[in-house]
């Protein structure tokens, strides 16, 4: 029976699934693009913060499904699919090592048997990061921001502020101690 892709719209995502896993036939993976692009675009968008690295990571994540769906017994598509791309852009952070550096995971996690929970715990770390990191006080905010997310160093920080390095210093051991503070309390 060929099906159309007329009956193809019609189908749940987890049908699709079963439908690609049988004959592996892309038409089925295109139809989860049409579905989903647009929400790995935005939580690409949400992690990676440049529209030329979402664009990589949505193309990432649909070439990662070609296998991944063969490999995994997916029973919800849409959260299993936004795990997907959480973890691609979290991979892309850190390999590209603009992940948020804090004392809390500046040393290196113990492995974890449950990826998943590792993986939500950092969420809720970078979740509490973009709320707290604001809130510093501005030269605090500034450097940690430049120094961490940036990779700039203290002489770079202190010539685009106009601080001197030990203020810079000072304005990054302060801002860590406060975030710090603010992420324990």
């Amino acid at each position: 029976m060929r099906i159309t892709r007329k009956h193809i719209k019609s189908l749940t995502d987890e049908n699709i699934v079963l439908l690609y896993k049988e004959s592996t036939d892309q038409k089925y993976i295109g139809e989860l693009y049409v579905r989903y692009s647009p929400l790995v675009m935005g939580v690409s968008l949400k992690y990676l913060k440049n529209i030329a690295d979402a664009q990589d990571s949505l193309m990432q994540v649909f070439e990662k499904l070609i296998s991944e769906l063969n490999k995994n017994e997916v029973r919800n598509f849409k959260p299993w699919l936004y795990q997907i791309t959480k973890n691609q852009c979290l991979m892309e952070l850190r390999k590209t090592k603009k992940i948020y550096k804090t004392p809390i995971d500046s040393e290196p996690l113990e492995q974890e048997e449950d990826e998943a929970e590792k993986h939500k715990e950092k969420e809720l770390l970078l979740t509490k990061l973009e709320e707290f990191i604001p809130k510093l006080k501005e030269n605090q905010r500034v450097c940690i921001e430049l120094f961490y997310l940036q990779n700039k160093s203290y002489s770079q920080i202190a010539e685009e502020t106009g601080l001197n390095l030990k203020e810079v210093k000072s304005s990054i051991q302060n801002g860590k101690r406060n975030l710090e503070l603010n992420l324990n309390g």
